[in-house]
Order: C-alpha cells, then structure tokens, then sequence
C-alpha cells in the first residue's frame, strides 16, 4: 500500500471507530428512552459502519499498481464501494420509514427520556467533525469513497438535528400535556429516513456517472482543449473527450496537422500534445493522440 493510501485507510478507520461506539450509545439509549428519532439514528449509525467497512476494502484495492489485466490501474473499486453505500443508505432510510409510520398511525407514544437529548447532541458534534476530517483527507487525495463516507457523516450529523428537535417536542408535549408534541420524535424519525435516501440516491447518481465512462462536461475539457492548441504544430483541436476513471482522467484527442509533413514529424506533434497534457494537469493520466491532415 502507498504511502497516499495510509490516510485515507487511517481516516476509515477511525470513522468504524466512532461509528461503532456511537451506534451502541444511540441505541442503548434509544431503546432505555423509547426515543423512535434516536434509535432511527442508532441504525444510521450502524450503517456508517458497514459503508466504511466496504470503504476501506475499495481505497485497498484502489490502491494496487496497474497490471496486465487493468492497465490503467483500480480507482473505480472507491466508485463501486460508493455505489454500495449509497444503495445501503436508499435500503436503510426506507425501513426506516416505514418504523416511523407505524408510530404515526399507532396510539400517542410514550415520550423519550432526557438522555436522548444529551446523547443526540454529542452524535451532532462527532458528525460534524469526522465529516470535515473525511472531507479534507478525501479531496487532498482525490478519494471518492472517503469523500462518499463525510457526506455520509453530514447526513447523519442532518438527522440528529431532526432528531433533537423531535425529541425535545416530544418532551415539551408530555411536560405541558399536549399530545400532538408527542408525536414529535416519530417525525423526527421520518424526516431522518428521508434525509438518508435523498444522499442516497444522491451519491448513487455521482457513482454511476463514473461507472458508465460519462465524458465530462465541455466546460470541465476547455481547460485541456487551450493546452492542445497551444502546442507547436497543432493546428486545430478537431474533438477532445475526457472521461474520469475514479481519480484521473483519460483523454482522448483529435488534431489537425500540416498534412505535408512526414510522419516522424507528426508523431512528435502527437507526442508533444500529450506530454504537454499530463505535465499541465496533474489529474491527467493518459492521452490517446489521433491526427488530422
């Protein structure tokens, strides 16, 4: 493993970590509190656990040099394992969901403990805060599975807000009487399943862009384009695609030449044009120069 790798498997890492502890701490209490909001958020939790385990596997496998079978190496296993984390957080919110609305439809629920609120604003804080670590390390490094798990953490960080303002209504309904308030944690619940399957689908769509070879937008090639034209030789760019492979870019090119040059003279065109390319921008991976006369 790269030395590039060991913060990205270090940053995993230490969300399985507080993941783990967090994801006990909300259910025991959810569960001691019958708060439907925090035990919504224990699960949450729980599946940030799986999402960073299967993280950690794709940034390994991300990792590996190129070989005979895959030349231009693995980084799409970071997009395949936020593809699994994002199907895992549609699966996850659903059910959630559908808890929730079993509360809705029931008899007025029992109103949480106080414990929920203290637990529900130390899993805020903590969200919050592996959310910028996870982001930070993930763009340093250009890691899409990293950068999968922070938003992952924000969404979790998004929910116990919900979550605290349910129970904190529920409270208020059971101390003043009012039986709608109570309903509070249950509707923090169901705003919590939602929040999971809008970053769900969310992270799914940025996936499968990378997963079906999308090229990018013509905005995000000019930059690529002008470093072409700008080479000796080049006499127009006829067509530039560039398409993402995870962390780098593969460009293909098509440009005009002097069509009464040799060969050996077009081939250092060529040659030039796309170490031009790769020196200029470092997302660059490799260039495929076709020529034109």
């Amino acid at each position: 493993m790269g030395r590039a790798a060991r913060p990205l498997v270090v940053a995993t890492t230490v969300g399985i970590v507080v993941n783990a502890c967090l994801a006990i701490v909300k259910a025991v209490t959810g569960l001691i509190t019958h708060s439907q909001a925090l035990q919504a958020d224990a699960v949450h939790s729980a599946s940030d656990i799986i999402g960073s385990v299967v993280a950690l596997v794709a940034i390994k496998i991300a990792n590996k040099p190129p070989d005979d079978d895959h030349p231009y190496g693995h980084p799409k296993a970071e997009h395949v394992a936020s593809l699994v984390v994002a199907l895992l957080l549609i699966v996850v919110g659903v059910q959630l969901a559908g808890s929730a609305v079993g509360v809705l439809l029931g008899q007025a629920p029992e109103p949480p403990g106080q414990a929920a609120l203290v637990v529900i604003v130390v899993s805020i804080v903590v969200k919050e805060l592996l959310f910028r670590y996870k982001l930070r390390i993930g763009r340093r490094y250009g890691s899409a599975a990293l950068m999968a798990e922070a938003w992952h953490h924000r969404s979790d960080a998004y929910s116990s807000i919900a979550a605290l303002i349910g129970v904190a209504g529920a409270l208020a309904g059971a101390r003043w009487g009012i039986d709608l308030l109570l309903y509070g944690d249950a509707l923090a619940g169901m705003f919590v399943s939602l929040v999971i399957v809008k970053v769900g689908f969310t992270l799914a769509k940025q996936s499968s862009y990378i997963m079906m070879e999308q090229v990018l937008a013509e905005e995000e090639v000019e930059k690529f384009t002008r470093t072409a034209a700008s080479v000796a030789g080049v006499t127009r760019v006829d067509q530039l695609l560039a398409r993402s492979h995870g962390r780098y870019v593969i460009i293909d090119i098509r440009i005009g030449v002097d069509p009464h040059i040799t060969v050996e003279a077009g081939h250092a065109i060529g040659k030039r044009v796309k170490e031009t390319l790769i020196a200029t921008h470092p997302e660059v991976q490799d260039v495929l120069v076709h020529l034109n006369p």
